[in-house]
């Protein structure tokens, strides 16, 4: 999975529309294997970002889980902390 995507579900407060579009985005991009469509596939990728987006927005939407909601500022820290053992020297 690409590491630019980050998990959604189950925070408080809900991911953010804009959230959703940048993970939407990212695989978009890992997908079609560029940043940057050409003029002639531009209107495509942005088609398929909007749909996966709209997508994923209805998946967050309807899951369910008995787990509490994670905290953004927790889990940051928590991959922070595996960044800094993973690259230490």
């Amino acid at each position: 999975m690409c590491r630019n995507i980050r998990p959604l579900n189950n925070f408080e407060p809900p991911a953010t529309n804009d959230e959703v579009r940048d993970a939407a985005l990212q695989f978009v991009r890992k997908v079609s294997g560029t940043t940057k469509p050409s003029k002639a596939n531009e209107q495509y990728f942005n088609e398929a970002v909007e749909e996966i987006a709209h997508i994923t927005r209805h998946l967050l939407e309807h899951l369910t889980t008995s787990a509490p909601p994670k905290n953004r500022e927790v889990e940051a820290a928590k991959a922070r902390a595996r960044s800094a053992a993973r690259f230490a020297s």
